[in-house]
């Protein structure tokens, strides 16, 4: 199982979540540092463009853990409704090709 870990303690602001996810996702240089950027990195984890650190087999799902989710939550309230909505549909592109879904939002 492939997992990737943000810590809600070290992010405060959505430009540093964009900053912790180049790293943590091994985002391109040329990431963009939105959502709309995010959203398209995460979908090609089963290809082998280089968009992400990760390579996902067919059935493979990549876990995104954030622990301290609680304080992440009161810094940026909004990110997590905007994260279960870019997962809904970065997953729903997978089901659009025939494939299983390839995230999964783990709150520590």
């Amino acid at each position: 199982m492939a997992r990737v870990q943000l810590d809600g303690n070290t992010i405060a602001d959505w430009p540093g979540f964009h900053t912790a996810c180049k790293t943590a996702f091994g985002f391109p240089d040329f990431y963009g540092n939105n959502m709309n950027a995010w959203v398209d990195c995460l979908s090609y984890l089963r290809d082998d463009e280089g968009m992400t650190r990760f390579k996902l087999a067919a059935d493979e799902i990549l876990d995104i853990e954030i622990s301290h989710a609680d304080t992440l939550r009161q810094r940026i309230p909004d990110l997590f409704d905007e994260l279960a909505f870019c997962i809904e549909a970065i997953n729903e592109r997978y089901a659009d090709y025939g494939e299983k879904p390839a995230l999964k939002l783990v709150e520590r």
